[in-house]
């Protein structure tokens, strides 16, 4: 597998760029809440010598990857298999009591859509896993297989945001009644059949139920909405969060927890604003910024992507 061709780290440069000013002095210490790879990582590392990393992965076979390409960091970079929402403990065990970057590069990885074995990607034949961590927890087969008629409607609905949520669960029940669903061929079959033709000209059927599926398997949206405040509360007065966001409803939570932070929370109506009112935090980007057109170009998957950073200014009182 060519490491460097299937991972380009995404909005690379404006991610240096926005963390620069917390990883510039000595003794920085940077976290990969999502290693993958370890792109970001490695970069962080080049460019600021003085800087620790700290990566985060629930996928052993990222870490193992990541391993390898920062080996030559030496104990500069440091590795911990935990599902993101265990960052504080995380580095609390690294003997770590506050950070000045943070970053989170959400969605599925490069590694894990170019795995068929995976079961990540609805354009390829295999067993339906489509679990970060390989190790534990529910695969997707299971959740097609267990889940009710209007659990499996639900998570298409809020998670992959479909239209035709309520026929592909009711497709599903009935195909499974006949035969178990376990590949992704098998499923991509029953999509198929059961969207009429005009919606099929208009994209893939399967692609936001693959979505919703990941997301219920791995609990992303419940994951992140524990780490993010979490990861907030470790940073220093100056220091920096990055995350990159690749569905809307991820990037919704990341719009919301920031813009709560960096919101007063002075009542209406008082004359002044009280220290302890002041916001912890400052948005450094306006609303969410797109990767350029050239590097939409150059790897595709930029496209989605929506990028959000905040800045500590303050500590609570």
């Amino acid at each position: 597998m060519d490491i460097e061709r299937i991972h380009t780290p995404v909005m690379l440069e404006r991610t240096l760029e926005l963390l620069a000013p917390a990883l510039e002095r000595e003794g920085a210490v940077y976290v990969d809440a999502t290693l993958g790879m370890g792109g970001h990582a490695r970069a962080v590392l080049e460019r600021f010598p003085g800087a620790t990393a700290i990566g985060l992965d629930r996928d052993t076979d990222a870490i193992r990857i990541a391993r390898e390409r920062l080996a030559p960091f030496g104990d500069r970079a440091r590795f911990v298999h935990t599902v993101y929402d265990g960052i504080e403990a995380a580095v609390r065990g690294e003997g770590v009591r506050e950070v000045d970057a943070v970053l989170f590069d959400l969605g599925v990885s490069s590694l894990q859509l170019d795995r068929a074995e995976r079961g990540f990607a609805y354009a390829k034949d295999a067993p339906l896993d489509m679990r970060m961590d390989p190790t534990r927890g529910r695969t997707a087969a299971d959740v097609i297989a267990e889940y009710s008629e209007e659990d499996l409607r639900r998570i298409f609905r809020d998670y992959g945001e479909e239209k035709l949520a309520a026929r592909y669960a009711r497709a599903i029940v009935r195909a499974r009644a006949e035969e178990p669903i376990t590949r992704s061929g098998r499923l991509v079959d029953v999509l198929q059949a059961a969207t009429p033709a005009a919606v099929q000209r208009a994209g893939h059927p399967a692609k936001r139920v693959f979505q919703a599926l990941r997301i219920e398997v791995n609990e992303e949206l419940s994951v992140l909405e524990q780490a993010l405040p979490a990861a907030l509360d470790l940073l220093a007065v100056g220091g920096r969060i990055v995350v990159l966001s690749y569905q809307s409803l991820e990037d919704r939570l990341v719009k919301r927890v920031l813009a709560a932070a960096s919101t007063s929370t002075a009542p209406p109506g008082l004359p002044m604003e009280l220290p302890e009112h002041r916001p912890q935090f400052k948005l450094l980007v306006r609303g969410a910024e797109l990767a350029s057109e050239s590097e939409q170009a150059e790897n595709p998957r930029a496209k989605p992507v929506r990028l959000r950073a905040a800045e500590r200014v303050r500590r609570p009182s």
